[in-house]
């Protein structure tokens, strides 16, 4: 077991005290509201103490099996741990300040102190974004981007084609696709009725098509309940998925399961991406973006499949968050005519 508490019940002032630097005479723990930490459980500590912020935010492993599977079967904890180590100070992309982070791979616990961004305004995946933020959040992901592409100090980050993801994606789409059908019927057009059976059998192909050069750093969770907004930009949180990837996946997993299709409509997102990450200095095509954008999206399908098909969601919300996650991409996936490459 790691030499930290797993659990929220676990914490102590004593421990607080210790590993944030300053005394901390006593605490309370906080919900930041409905719908908050599928993969994960998320609180709020507020901190009586003299020194330091009056409230941070507290990490841990899900208390769900189901979910808590999920994160264990990609590695989800300790890959944040090893962002805010070892990434957070290297990249543009604003993330919250951490205090303290651990993870213990023996027992698959692991806890994250960072900073309460109380003040901010945070992202509603339900609701949707306006065209100003869409493109505040594109040109964030751009900066990411064109700052670690095809950069060699980010060898050792996995690369998203990998057997644990492959593995992974193809049985969790699997179990999915027969709950989204009867659940979420509604939302599935009949050109992915038509080739929902042999979907899995092409995540190989996609994945493969999506992490050949060039790649970058993907914080590969971009939606909008992980944003928050100021006078200065975005701050982007929950790096659990971080890989390396084409750029394409966050900006496909963005666009498709957070933007309204009324949004989308206005603006060629994709183009304006582009157009943001060229002038950074990036040699790169807006035709092989388009191509990559396309098979991106398309596997992507895959994580709204398995998260409404496979989580529990826990309320109401993540029910309307599922709902949001596939009517978002099975549109946009039309709209491209995306389903023909599935072959």
């Amino acid at each position: 077991m790691g030499d930290f508490p797993g659990r929220v019940e676990d914490l102590s002032a004593v421990w607080l005290s210790e590993v944030l630097g300053w005394p901390v005479r006593d605490f309370r723990v906080r919900s930041l509201g409905e719908g908050v930490g599928v993969i994960g459980q998320v609180r709020r500590i507020e901190l009586e103490s003299k020194n330091g912020p009056s409230t941070i935010v507290a990490k841990f492993a899900s208390p769900v099996t189901e979910n808590r599977a999920v994160a264990e079967t990609y590695n989800m904890y300790g890959r944040e741990v090893q962002f805010y180590a070892e990434i957070a100070s290297q990249v543009p992309v604003r993330s919250p300040q951490c205090y303290f982070g651990a993870f213990d791979e023996g027992s698959g616990d692991f806890i994250l102190l960072l900073e309460d961004l109380q003040g901010y305004r945070v992202g509603d995946q339900v609701a949707g974004c306006t065209l100003a933020e869409a493109r505040q959040i594109l040109s964030a992901l751009a900066g990411l981007h064109a700052s670690t592409w095809q950069q060699e100090c980010f060898d050792d980050i996995i690369l998203h084609d990998n057997p644990m993801q492959r593995d992974g994606m193809i049985a969790g789409f699997q179990m999915g696709w027969p709950v989204v059908l009867e659940q979420f019927g509604d939302l599935v057009p009949e050109a992915a009725r038509k080739v929902g059976d042999r979907y899995a059998d092409n995540v190989p192909q996609l994945l493969e098509e999506m992490c050949r050069e060039p790649v970058c750093l993907n914080h590969a969770d971009v939606r909008l309940d992980n944003v928050f907004f100021d006078d200065e930009g975005i701050v982007l949180v929950d790096w659990q998925s971080i890989c390396r990837s084409a750029p394409e996946q966050d900006v496909a997993y963005f666009i498709t399961q957070s933007v309204p299709k009324a949004v989308r409509d206005r603006e060629d997102l994709l183009a304006y991406y582009h157009d943001e990450l060229t002038r950074r200095g990036v040699g790169y095509s807006l035709e092989e973006c388009l191509r990559r954008y396309e098979v991106t999206a398309l596997y992507l399908l895959s994580y709204a499949v398995v998260i409404a098909g496979t989580l529990d969601m826990g309320n109401a919300r993540g029910v309307q968050l599922a709902r949001t996650l596939l009517d978002g991409a099975m549109s946009e996936l039309v709209a491209l005519d995306a389903f023909r490459l599935i072959r």
